[in-house]
């Protein structure tokens, strides 16, 4: 069954990253030589996609473990990647939100990834981390949630830095974490400077500090860029994206 788990995920990951446009990595010279957690804006499913394919050395993305277990798949891709479709078509949706569920299933467990839970487990998604960071690998997380911050991102969930009180408890190194700009109108995703977790300031603070920083950074990188359309982490129709530069 793994031998044909696996062989399922290489040849969609094979034919993914035919399909997909080749994503190039700006500002590999921010990227720290120890490990460290690159955030990022979600974009739906360009962050996962670019960041699988197109990161470069080895890496683990943390993957919400919904889609990782065959009976959560449907309510939750519905709930998050379509419930904003128009009301009429929604029933195909639902449909398809089951179609698709033995794929993710195959597809995420496969795949470099660290399933996230939301309840008593996140336990093992915070050992899971720490072994890949302890490891030498770069972690990738897309901490955006359903509450808008600015016309480029959606607010963070701050649990995440979290992680670096763990990391500096285990091995008294403290984690730096690197913003990271998706663009998938101009086929590149931005590096921006890391921010290094603070031992000695209350975890509640720091994580406020860690993610204003964050946020900050990208939405600068973005401002910052040619006139493109931002993808939104809501799954909403393409008519209804924004520009970065939404004055010009």
């Amino acid at each position: 069954m793994n031998r044909l788990k696996n062989g399922v995920y290489r040849f969609v990951r094979f034919w993914v990253k035919l399909i997909y446009p080749k994503t190039e990595v700006v500002g590999l010279e921010n990227l720290p030589e120890a490990p460290c957690i690159v955030v990022a804006n979600h974009c739906q499913m360009n962050g996962p996609i670019a960041g699988e394919l197109y990161f470069p050395g080895s890496h683990y993305l943390w993957c919400t473990a919904e889609m990782m277990h065959l009976k959560e798949v449907p309510a939750y891709a519905y709930r998050d990647f379509w419930s904003y479709k128009p009301r009429r078509i929604r029933w195909l949706y639902k449909l398809l939100s089951y179609v698709i569920a033995p794929f993710s299933v195959c597809i995420f467990n496969c795949a470099h990834t660290i399933p996230v839970y939301r309840d008593k487990r996140i336990v093992s998604t915070f050992r899971d981390t720490l072994r890949r960071l302890q490891e030498g690998s770069t972690v990738i997380i897309f901490p955006e949630h359903d509450a808008p911050h600015d016309h480029i991102l959606w607010d963070f969930q701050t649990g995440f830095v979290d992680v670096a009180k763990s990391y500096y408890h285990q091995t008294g190194e403290c984690l730096q974490f690197v913003p990271m700009y998706l663009a998938p109108a101009l086929h590149s995703m931005y590096l921006g400077k890391p921010i290094t977790y603070d031992p000695d300031v209350p975890i509640k603070q720091e994580r406020k500090r860690v993610c204003d920083y964050l946020m900050e950074q990208i939405s600068g990188t973005a401002q910052a860029l040619p006139r493109h359309r931002v993808v939104p982490y809501l799954n909403l129709p393409k008519k209804q994206y924004v520009y970065n530069k939404p004055g010009e």
